[in-house]
């Protein structure tokens, strides 16, 4: 494998914290509804899936996954580096990525209630790019140095839009097999 195919999936593996904060508020969630069954424009502004236990839990289990990862690669010497100099300014990266990553899916679930869709419905796209995209946002708006050395090329972030869709299938039928969702998407 070349070196540029090798620093992809260094970045790949660098954004785990953004993909692990989603099933990790499915494992957190179902305290307190973030939107307080509240409408706007006579639709569920969010719906009963997305509460703030699992929005912080999530967010939680995803800062620590990446902490984990910021030590492994500290042991193994990646010669790439890692999301910072010391614990500090990892945390600094890892929040915005994982609670972007949140966001981003309360994001999609905001405009599927605008849509007309329901909970639980596929939303394909809605459910699977909102959360990249808007932790890559977060990451470009909080965490710059990291972001231009590891995305700023975009070629990751091109492969990560590619690749998730059927992670993210995969994990969700996981997810229902495990009776942790009702439905497998």
């Amino acid at each position: 494998m070349g070196n540029i195919a090798l620093f992809v999936l260094y970045s790949i593996i660098l954004f785990l914290p953004a993909y692990i904060a989603n099933p990790g508020a499915v494992i957190t969630g179902g305290h307190i509804k973030i939107d307080m069954g509240k409408t706007f424009h006579g639709k569920r502004i969010l719906g009963d899936g997305k509460t703030w236990s699992g929005f912080i839990g999530g967010s939680l289990i995803g800062v620590v996954s990446g902490i984990i990862i910021y030590y492994i690669t500290l042991l193994i010497h990646v010669p790439y580096g890692t999301y910072g100099a010391n614990l500090v300014s990892t945390v600094l990266v890892l929040i915005p990525m994982s609670f972007g990553s949140l966001l981003g899916d309360l994001t999609g679930s905001f405009i599927k209630r605008r849509i007309g869709l329901k909970r639980g419905a596929r939303g394909s796209i809605l459910d699977q790019w909102p959360f990249v995209l808007v932790s890559f946002l977060m990451i470009y708006i909080f965490a710059r140095p990291f972001f231009l050395k590891f995305y700023g090329n975009f070629i990751p972030i091109i492969v990560l839009l590619i690749i998730t869709p059927p992670i993210h299938r995969g994990v969700n039928i996981l997810a229902y097999k495990f009776k942790m969702k009702d439905v497998p998407w």
